[in-house]
């Protein structure tokens, strides 16, 4: 892996733990030589991480659209800052510079980011892996949501399990050196294939 989209809030959170774990990752991605694309803010969560990657050394891409870059406000200090017109530009772009995703906590947008990028893994528009930096269990909730997603048969195990989860870094991104995509989902029976 050369580059990791990070997906992750413009917002700190409400413990210091969040910035903390943000840090961690960005700190780990520059010893595993792994550049940081993200959304380009200087705030937040999301200004943590590209803080400690650019800190210890590494490349910063930040894609950011261009009604948010004063809103958000962009990084200045990045590599590069691509600025985009829109939010779908963003993600495509996003997914086009990024070997895999990684979602840090954040609100309502960063489950968007997440959500769109798993759904196109599951339609297999792309092969790469997705998963969970669980700072905190802050995702814990969703991880519960899934299984019940599972439960009720609205997801199948084969893509339950491509959203990867852990605590730390390190063990994360082992998780992401392994990953094999599951087989493209279709509503083929055997019959009819």
């Amino acid at each position: 892996m050369k580059s990791l989209a990070v997906f992750c809030g413009s917002s700190s959170g409400a413990s210091d733990v969040y910035v903390e774990g943000a840090k961690k990752l960005g700190k780990e991605l520059v010893k595993q030589n792994i550049s940081l694309v993200y959304g380009g803010s200087s705030v937040g969560v999301m200004g943590a991480v590209a803080d400690a990657v650019l800190n210890e050394g590494g490349h910063v891409i930040g894609v950011m659209p261009s009604f948010l870059d004063k809103r958000e406000i962009a990084h200045k200090n990045l590599s590069e800052l691509i600025i985009v017109q829109s939010m779908h530009e963003r993600k495509a772009k996003m997914a086009e510079l990024s070997d895999g995703f990684i979602v840090l906590p954040g609100g309502p947008g960063t489950m968007e980011e997440f959500f769109e990028i798993f759904t196109w893994a599951q339609l297999g528009l792309h092969q790469k892996p997705c998963g969970f930096l669980n700072i905190n269990h802050y995702y814990d909730p969703l991880i519960e949501f899934f299984n019940h997603m599972l439960k009720e048969q609205f997801i199948h195990d084969k893509y339950l399990e491509m959203a990867l989860v852990d605590e730390e870094p390190v063990e994360l991104l082992k998780k992401f050196s392994t990953y094999q995509a599951p087989t493209v989902k279709t509503y083929l029976t055997d019959d009819q294939t």
